[in-house]
């Protein structure tokens, strides 16, 4: 390890509006900008699943102003077929990228890493500003997608070719609205790929004296992980994306093969593979689970650790399932192409890592459990939150033995078992990681407390709404229920339909809860109770050792000294419940880090 700190790329404290709160180089408050964006993309991605849910619910519905939406899409207020997939694909891609990517990893992330590994700073100041304004720009030429004349693509968030490069013959938005979400995937692998060079440079090459790797937080090591991961897979999709994008404005023919007829037309391409983008985009897809779900690991296992007052039961074993499952996210990204005409022998060669992948899941919630039991764990928003992470990713993951089986998963692929799967553990999953994480850090990052109460609401609420809404998805998969249809007429289907209004009922109620963490999060963070200290929670790890809010250098004049492990608590013969790592008070554990 190098101590760079002394001659990192220093940059004084702002002196004007716009360097302070818009192009700042302040890793602090580009953490907040990824925040706020990620929960902008939510918003108007859980809208879209609104709409999406009404109408599964009740086909023939009007629904109040949609036409001012798009007005080919849905005329007279009511969705067509293929407006539902358009809708469907922006819900998707906003929820994926813009949400699950950009608050666990890159919001938190970009706040907290530096100051839990002891720095003053990303070593890249410019590219850190420069990976928000690109991510930026990259959800706002996704959004524009809308107002294009024929509307977003309806190719789903896979955007699988040849449909997605067969150009404006595909159907509505299959012209310019590919081209817009190509460009806006592009820009935000960019600005990921930024991202990601800080975060990895900070991690080894930033850290403060005695910060030992084995000394990091679980946090500060998910978000290295996932930095590792976000090097690779977003370095494959960038270029996967330009090449669609030439498929369309330049005549190439990388995925679209020659003499493919689309509504009684023959394409003018020849020679391209509709499954390479599928390897090419999968290879970027599986680890994109683990790259939205590592970071909530991380959080989770530091959440709980400050609540229950003990460390898990092996530190370094979780940073060693967490890299575990970096590695094997690569190896397992076939199983998605099981139905593609797969080889059985590839199938077979996939099956296999994709079983093995669970082992370190399982052994991280197993430490979770085990460190859990006997513990008297405070309960609070942070640490409910932390829990429900728990639930859902076992649920989720559950299903995931099955899918893993080339045999079952052909017959289930194409079904809502598939979205009940990946929405309870990767989607709903990682919310909570996001939740925990914001009710925990509110304090260090505004000065404020959120209500706790509310905060308890907002738990029970979407712990059970989720899986109100989730859970039935699987019994739909296996009833037959075919993922993307927009309405229900074949004879076994209609018995589904109230399964889907049920589902649509507690899709609104569970919705409409999430308003009350935004009013909590708005309120709070400008009218809400001053943290009654630096440190609320009484954590050990350098970001509470640091003021609230931090300073513009993270520690002001003297930068900190590192003496243990992050997680000393109930130390026996300590003079306090914990002891924080900037304390030079002697710790006689056999398990401490030298």
């Amino acid at each position: 390890m190098h101590d760079m700190s002394a001659h990192a790329a220093q940059h004084g404290a702002p002196t004007s509006f716009i360097r302070k709160h818009i192009f700042s180089l302040d890793h602090k408050v580009i953490g907040k900008q990824y925040y706020d964006l990620a929960l902008v993309a939510v918003l108007i991605g859980m809208v879209l699943s609104w709409i999406m849910r009404l109408h599964l619910g009740w086909a023939s519905l009007a629904i109040p102003g949609l036409h001012l939406l798009s007005k080919t899409g849905a005329p007279g207020d009511v969705m067509t077929p293929e407006y539902y997939l358009q809708l469907m694909t922006m819900h998707g891609t906003i929820m994926v990228f813009f949400v699950l990517t950009t608050a666990p990893f890159a919001a938190f992330g970009n706040f907290f890493l530096p100051i839990q590994a002891g720095a003053e700073d990303m070593p890249f100041p410019h590219f850190n500003m420069m990976s928000f304004w690109v991510t930026f720009t990259g959800f706002i030429v996704l959004v524009a997608s809308f107002f294009v004349s024929d509307g977003p693509t309806l190719g789903g968030w896979t955007q699988y070719a040849p449909l997605s490069a067969a150009g404006p013959v595909g159907g509505p938005g299959e012209g310019w609205g590919v081209v817009l979400w190509a460009a806006s995937i592009a820009f935000f692998c960019v600005g990921q790929l930024f991202g990601s060079l800080n975060f990895i440079t900070t991690t080894l090459d930033m850290r403060c004296k005695g910060m030992s790797l084995l000394r990091l937080p679980l946090s500060a090591w998910g978000w290295f992980i996932t930095s590792v991961m976000g090097l690779t897979a977003f370095a494959v999709l960038m270029p996967a994306c330009i090449l669609l994008i030439l498929d369309h404005v330049a005549g190439t023919s990388f995925f679209v093969p020659g003499g493919l007829v689309v509504n009684d037309q023959v394409l003018p391409h020849q020679g391209g593979s509709t499954l390479l983008w599928q390897h090419l985009f999968w290879f970027f897809g599986h680890p994109e689970v683990y790259i939205a779900i590592v970071p909530g690991m991380g959080i989770v296992s530091h959440v709980l650790i400050t609540n229950m007052r003990r460390p898990m039961l092996s530190h370094r074993v979780i940073i060693y399932s967490m890299a575990a499952l970096a590695v094997l996210s690569y190896m397992v990204y076939g199983h998605h192409m099981f139905v593609s005409g797969m080889n059985p022998v590839s199938s077979l060669a996939f099956s296999f890592p994709t079983l093995v992948i669970t082992i370190p899941s399982a052994i991280i919630v197993l430490i979770w459990l085990g460190s859990l039991y006997g513990s008297k764990l405070r309960i609070n928003s942070a640490s409910l939150f932390a829990l429900g992470f728990i639930s859902m990713f076992i649920s989720g993951g559950i299903s995931g033995f099955f899918l893993a089986q080339p045999s079952i998963d052909i017959m289930v692929h194409a079904t809502y078992f598939v979205v009940g799967h990946f929405h309870l553990v990767m989607g709903v999953a990682a919310m909570f990681g996001i939740f925990a994480g914001t009710y925990f850090w509110f304090p260090k990052m505004f000065g404020r407390m959120m209500n706790e109460t509310l905060g308890k609401i907002h738990f029970w609420c979407s712990f059970v709404g989720a899986y109100a809404i989730f859970m039935p998805f699987h019994y739909l998969g296996i009833a037959g229920n075919v993922r993307r249809y927009q309405a229900f007429v074949d004879d076994y289907l209609i018995p589904l339909i109230p399964v889907h209004k049920f589902i649509t009922v507690a899709a609104l109620f569970t919705g409409a809860v999430q308003l009350i963490f935004v009013y909590n999060l708005i309120y709070s963070r400008f009218k809400g109770p001053k943290a009654p200290n630096d440190n609320p929670w009484e954590g050990t790890s350098l970001e509470w050792s640091t003021a609230t809010p931090p300073p513009h250098n993270n520690f002001g004049d003297k930068m900190p000294v590192v003496y243990h492990d992050p997680y000393q608590y109930s130390v026996e013969g300590a003079s306090a419940d914990y002891i924080m790592q900037t304390s030079p008070e002697p710790v006689h554990s056999p398990d401490e880090e030298k």
